[in-house]
């Protein structure tokens, strides 16, 4: 056990013996009896805190104020604060890259300050998935998979490389290589433990304890499905749990989401987490715990309840989490866990009383409020066709889409003219022959994305409906790109087994490869023929994908509305080839007879999707996939890296280089001060994501970064995305802000651009901030309401920091981005309840002066900020001491640095 102290619980530790092993635990139920009234999340919580307490990195005060957790408990007024130790961190390489290149410059730093460099090592055990998000270029072809990820690893290989000398160069980090699947499934089918086993050292027994998991992508949440209590952080701030770092925490609330009945014959798990995202995010869980139980929970698989997790960040909750229970054993049997370490699992949580029941009565724990869904009431349903909250029942699909094209510009609206509604525009094919789009039209549809590719029921649901369609003589339109992208090997081995992936193909939904791919923006490009059309006529053409997200600007720059819907759904969308069809009373074509075919003739039933699942998804699979996992491509296995322990940064590189958090950095603390005659470089509204913040697709060819890349002489071809190159500061600065649907009060059109207020230029933001900097004027921002939802992203904190901001004043933020920007030493500040720009009419064109007290810092404060002699008080969101801390050192990174060089 870590700590510099003795462990003021250590009493209250026992043990059992197993096969000649002695297992050691704390035996929760008997520090306090209150245990038993606790959420399990909660009690996922206190084990960490009594295991680690040392009365230094965690107090034994945290161990009593988890114990002292109340349904009483409100986050508003609460400022119970608590030290988390996680047992692990999980990087996906987008994020991981970053995260090596941030260790790597930490090392030099300290070098730089006389420290020892290789005291900048991962103390709590690092998984980092090379889950490479490839983007879609080739299509509908036998070898797809194979073209794609070649031409990946070519685009990508120094990436690759880098990621292979950070194996190397640092201990207790596991490198998972391209090509093995989506960083959460992987997690779910390989890397989680459910309960961690250790070795104590000193007397060589085994330490047991519960998995729990922060990872640098905001789906980390997925793993809750499986009893791992997980949740996304920035990678900043991943980055210090990595060095032992705790994370400060206010005690949640606990939302207690009560499942009963069964779903429907015809439902999906799709359609049970687009019911269940939209109606917590009607609820308000931002920040909160969500806890399921209740009977219907033991009618859904791991892999349906890891779809209900996975979904987390976009119904706003820290965690979607489902307690362990025999059904979590069994999957764990039937991914090739080993029937020896189950056993050790199920000794453990029954004696520490964390091993669920959801039918009996009498283990429901206390929650702050309950709610409840039953289950038979789920109906088919896609969101859109802006947001994943925004859920419409297919059998209002139509009427809503018509209603969505004539609705002011909004989350649910284009504003198409009454005149341009019957748009409309043809094109020639390959195939000679002339086809014709409209608005509505399908363009993109992708089976793609961990939500979904994860769950057995819904990709063989959608091999059995690709299945009945082809053999009713159903066929998709050429143009409409279609992709399959599995979130592991596994799925493609059992959707060979049962037989279905011919048919898949035949219409399309060739496998491309393993990653997030057009979920995260790597949909590739669509045919110029297409691309024209839509851009000549104005037409609001569809994407339908079986992701996550669908925010405006992500999937691709033309298709304008995005529908997030089930695997079996996305097929239908792709046969029906638009969105604007009533499925109930419009057939999808007719079959060789003439005959007409309704989706309702080709749809599986969920108990002949089971019966295919409990024949074809078997333990030998996983163990001869992960078997070798470790192991690699050729191209990975061949891959040339240096042994040095500290990075021989490239000059030339336009991937990998030196970032400049750290330079000028001194051992003294800086001394704190306001911030004074700064300028708004962004106006901004609600919901502006970290997909607006810093997109993660591909590199517009007239943009900031696109021109510092032709400079290098690199042409278009070889830009690569956003996403890929998170390893270099410069291009990542002037991505930020890029999205081209950003939407600035400052600009006079949707983009990447903003007024240079004293000269009165509109220009690019990244030019408009370098600007600022020669002027000296430090910048803030102006928001709206939750600031920062969507992906966990570090640059859409780093972005900023690089462009000079130094505040940023919003009406709420979204609790991942909140930190990530205190992690970056940007202070996040909150308009007062029923104020914010519009209310203090703020133009954006003031001079801002920020007070910062002239004694200590505390956690909420009021905090005076001047605009143009316009006074209003803000509050200041550093909510912990320890952010106050990480603020007062310039950043998460910064205080590392120096309490190495201590």
């Amino acid at each position: 056990m870590s700590g510099s102290g003795a462990n003021p619980f250590a009493q209250f530790q026992e043990s059992f013996t197993q096969d000649g092993n002695v297992y050691k635990y704390f035996d929760l139920p008997s520090i306090d009896s209150k245990y038993e009234s606790l959420p399990f999340s909660i009690r996922v919580l206190l084990e960490s805190a009594v295991r680690n307490c040392d009365n230094f990195h965690v107090l034994e005060k945290d161990v009593q104020s988890i114990l002292g957790w109340t349904p009483s408990l409100k986050q508003e007024t609460s400022d119970v604060e608590v030290s988390f130790k996680p047992a692990r961190v999980i990087l996906q390489d987008f994020t991981g890259v970053p995260a090596v290149v941030d260790f790597a410059a930490m090392r030099d730093a300290v070098r730089e300050l006389g420290g020892n460099p290789e005291k900048i090592n991962p103390i709590c055990p690092a998984d980092l998935v090379i889950d490479h998000s490839v983007q879609v270029d080739f299509v509908r072809s036998s070898d797809a998979l194979t073209k794609n990820e070649s031409l990946e690893f070519q685009r990508n290989k120094e990436r690759f490389t880098f990621l292979k000398w950070g194996a190397r160069a640092f201990d207790n980090m596991l490198i998972v290589p391209p090509g093995s699947g989506i960083v959460h499934q992987v997690n779910l089918e390989y890397l989680a433990r459910v309960v961690f086993e250790s070795d104590s050292s000193a007397d060589g027994s085994k330490i047991l304890y519960p998995d729990s998991v922060v990872g640098t992508d905001s789906h980390t949440t997925m793993i809750n499905g499986l009893g791992v209590l997980g949740w996304g952080v920035g990678g900043i701030e991943a980055e210090a749990v990595m060095l032992g770092q705790s994370i400060s925490m206010l005690l949640p609330e606990v939302i207690g989401y009560r499942l009963e009945g069964k779903l429907g014959p015809l439902a999906t798990s799709t359609d049970l987490v687009l019911t269940i995202t939209k109606h917590l995010r009607q609820l308000g869980v931002v920040g909160k715990f969500v806890e399921f139980y209740g009977p219907g929970v033991a009618e859904l698989s791991i892999a349906d309840r890891a779809t209900i997790s996975n979904m987390c960040p976009e119904y706003g909750a820290t965690v979607g989490y489902f307690p362990i229970d025999e059904n979590t054993l069994s999957y764990m049997r039937q991914t090739n866990r080993s029937e020896k370490k189950i056993d050790i699992i199920r000794k453990y949580l029954k004696a520490t009383r964390q091993l669920r029941d959801y039918s009996l009565v009498d283990q429901d724990p206390q929650y702050t409020e309950s709610v409840t869904l039953d289950l038979s009431t789920v109906v088919t349903s896609v969101s859109g066709p802006k947001r994943p909250h925004d859920r419409v029942s297919v059998s209002s699909m139509c009427e809503d889409f018509k209603s969505c094209l004539i609705s002011p510009v909004g989350f649910k609206g284009f504003a198409i003219p009454p005149s341009a509604l019957a748009a409309s525009g043809e094109f020639q094919w390959d195939d000679g022959k002339s086809y014709k789009i409209g608005h509505g039209s399908v363009v993109i549809a992708a089976i793609t994305s961990c939500t979904n590719t994860s769950n057995p029921s819904v990709m063989l649901g959608a091999g059995l409906l690709a299945k009945n369609a082809v053999q009713k003589g159903l066929s998709i339109l050429p143009y409409i790109k279609t992709s399959l992208s599995p979130g592991s090997g596994v799925v493609t081995y059992y959707l060979r087994e049962s037989g279905v992936i011919p048919y898949l193909e035949q219409l399309g939904f060739d496998i491309v490869g393993y990653g997030c791919m057009t979920c995260i923006g790597n949909s590739g490009p669509l045919d110029e023929n297409v691309v024209n059309t839509i851009e000549k006529n104005g037409l609001v053409c569809c994407g339908v994908l079986s992701g996550n997200r669908n925010f405006e600007g992500r999937i691709h720059p033309n298709t304008r509305a995005n529908y997030l819907a089930s695997p079996l759904l996305v097929i239908a969308y792709a046969i029906a080839g638009r969105v604007d069809i009533d499925f109930e009373i419009e057939p999808l074509g007719v079959d060789s007879n003439g005959k007409e075919v309704f989706l309702r003739d080709i749809w599986p039933t969920r108990s002949e999707i089971q019966e295919v699942e409990h024949k074809h998804v078997i333990p030998a699979m996983f163990q001869e996939v992960y078997s070798k996992i470790q192991l690699g491509s050729r191209d990975w296995q061949t891959l040339e890296v240096s042994d040095s322990k500290l990075y021989p940064w490239s000059e030339i590189s336009t991937y990998i280089k030196l970032p400049p958090f750290f330079e000028g950095m001194t051992r003294a603390l800086p001394k704190l001060k306001g911030i004074e005659k700064a300028r708004c470089l962004l106006l901004l509204g609600d919901s502006v994501t970290t997909d607006h913040i810093s997109p993660a697709g591909s590199i517009a060819r007239k943009s900031p970064a696109a021109r510092y890349l032709s400079e290098r002489g690199l042409t278009p071809r070889d830009f690569n995305s956003y996403g890929s190159r998170r390893g270099n500061d410069a291009v990542m600065a002037r991505g930020t802000f890029a999205n081209i649907r950003l939407v600035n009060k400052l600009a006079s059109k949707t983009g990447p651009s903003t007024l240079h207020v004293p000269s009165g230029e509109e220009m690019d933001i990244f030019d408009a901030a370098e600007r600022y900097a020669s002027e000296g004027t430090p910048l803030v921002l102006v928001v709206g309401k939750d600031y920062g939802s969507g992906s966990s992203r570090d640059w859409a904190a780093k972005g900023p920091f690089l462009l000079g901001i130094k505040a940023v004043i919003a009406e709420s933020y979204e609790r991942i981005h909140r930190s990530n920007l205190v992690g970056m030493g940007i202070i996040p500040l909150q308009f007062l309840p029923g104020q914010s720009a519009d209310t203090l009419k703020l133009s954006g064109r003031e001079v801002y002066n920020i007070v910062l007290p002239e004694g200590e810092l505390k956690p909420g404060q009021r905090i005076q900020v001047d605009a143009d002699g316009n006074v209003f008080e803000t509050t200041l969101r550093f909510d912990t001491e320890v952010d106050i801390t990480y603020y007062k050192n310039g950043g998460i990174l910064n205080y590392m640095i120096r309490k190495m060089l201590d």
